[in-house]
């Protein structure tokens, strides 16, 4: 049995105007935010079940292609009650709700098999 767990933090992704970022972490904020969107275009792609979905338009989106194609994913998202952040807080919650719409399908075990026609690790039933 293979199994893999892909964590990505977009920590970062806040406005860059709020959050008054310069020179390397304004870069860093673009990135992120670009990202982003990669990420967002493909949810939107695999709500619509389109026949192609865009994983190669970032490196974060290309990473997920797996996990995004054959696995579960499970998203959390951040949220403050603090009314300075509720324009930030409502697009955190938008973009969930996007992503809750997406549906992967069941998860699928990938087993392996050694000579005996026996799955490694999996139980017999009679």
């Amino acid at each position: 049995v293979h199994s893999t767990l892909t964590l990505v933090d977009l920590a970062g992704s806040e406005r860059v105007e709020k959050s008054g970022v310069v020179g390397e972490q304004l870069k860093e904020a673009g990135g992120i935010s670009r990202s982003l969107s990669a990420l967002t275009n493909v949810f939107d792609a695999l709500v619509d079940k389109r026949s192609h979905v865009p994983f190669r338009n970032s490196k974060l989106t290309y990473l997920l292609t797996d996990a995004l194609s054959h696995g579960k994913a499970l998203v959390l998202t951040n949220v403050s009650p603090e009314p300075e952040f509720a324009a930030e807080t409502e697009k955190s919650l938008l973009f969930a709700q996007r992503v809750k719409k997406v549906e992967l399908g069941k998860a699928r075990r990938d087993v392996k098999y050694k000579g005996s026609g026996t799955a490694v690790g999996a139980k017999r039933t009679a």
